[in-house]
């Protein structure tokens, strides 16, 4: 079977750590580029993983069968959707964009070009989590969940260790908010009705109602404290309840991320995480954001 040519856009942590060392080491990959607002830096991302770098965006789609994105979301959005249009499908990061306008817009490029999506949602994917996401799915009866996200993505100066203009502006909610929607939807439902509250610095929680009839809630932070931190999520309902456990390492979850789009693409069906569902939790996000205080 022709491998599937994927190029690169971004050069950032994530894009050097994650995607592009998955991207050049897949057996069903042909690494056709990078391209990156910084010349120096996609030359030197594409000098370690034996591809090209352009400085044209337009070439790289022009010379790929997908494009794989790793950029701030609200640079992702317009940028797949020119790669639609040029015919690429489509390995998003989450959320797609922060404005339901920018979300939709990519969402119909997607749809009229026919290309193939799949967002990056690591928890569906990471092989521990997507296997229970899987299985509480085909469970009937929940009652309730709750998605904590607590995390130190920053230290107590403020400082990180990955520079993320955008998480700094835009919070937990953002950042963690699709995680947490992304386990939360597929077992209770899509959300019907959403409430928001600010906690301290960026914390929100979120009440959730789902078509199930489940309600559920989501706590969402980037900047608890060290020793506070960590994730859980859990169901009750008839069964009992249900700890999601641990998941596995961004490499690999990236690695199943490229072969879903792989399917969806050769298949022609949607795949369950593509850009609709991108859309519909920035639907959801940006309406919980109407309610919180301005910043």
């Amino acid at each position: 079977m022709k491998r599937l040519r994927i190029g690169l856009v971004g050069t950032g942590s994530w894009a050097s750590s994650t995607h592009a060392p998955a991207l050049a080491a897949h057996p069903d990959v042909e690494f056709s580029g990078v391209w990156g607002r910084r010349s120096d830096a996609a030359s030197a991302l594409a000098t370690a993983h034996t591809t090209l770098s352009y400085a044209d965006v337009d070439e790289l789609f022009a010379a790929s069968d997908a494009v794989a994105f790793a950029v701030p979301p609200d640079v992702q959005a317009p940028l797949a959707a020119r790669a639609a249009a040029a015919g690429c499908h489509l390995l998003l990061d989450k959320p797609v964009a922060t404005t339901v306008a920018a979300a939709r817009d990519l969402a119909t490029a997607a749809e009229t070009a026919r290309v193939a999506s799949v967002v990056f949602f690591t928890l569906r994917f990471a092989r521990p989590t997507s296997a229970w996401v899987t299985e509480q799915a085909a469970t009937p009866d929940w009652f309730a969940g709750r998605a904590d996200w607590y995390s130190s993505f920053y230290a107590p100066d403020g400082t990180s260790p990955f520079s993320s203009p955008w998480r700094a502006q835009r919070g937990g909610l953002w950042d963690v908010g699709p995680h947490a929607l992304s386990v939360l939807m597929p077992v209770l439902g899509d959300v019907t009705a959403v409430t928001a509250a600010p906690g301290r610095a960026d914390l929100v929680h979120l009440i959730l109602r789902h078509s199930t009839g489940a309600s559920s809630t989501a706590t969402l932070s980037l900047t608890t404290p060290p020793k506070a931190s960590g994730v859980t999520v859990e169901l009750r309902g008839e069964t009992g309840t249900a700890l999601m456990p641990s998941g596995g390492g961004a490499l690999d979850a990236f690695r199943s991320a490229i072969d879903a789009l792989l399917v969806s693409a050769r298949s022609g069906q949607p795949h369950a995480c593509d850009v609709r569902f991108g859309l519909r939790v920035t639907e959801i996000l940006a309406e919980a954001e109407k309610q919180l205080p301005a910043t």
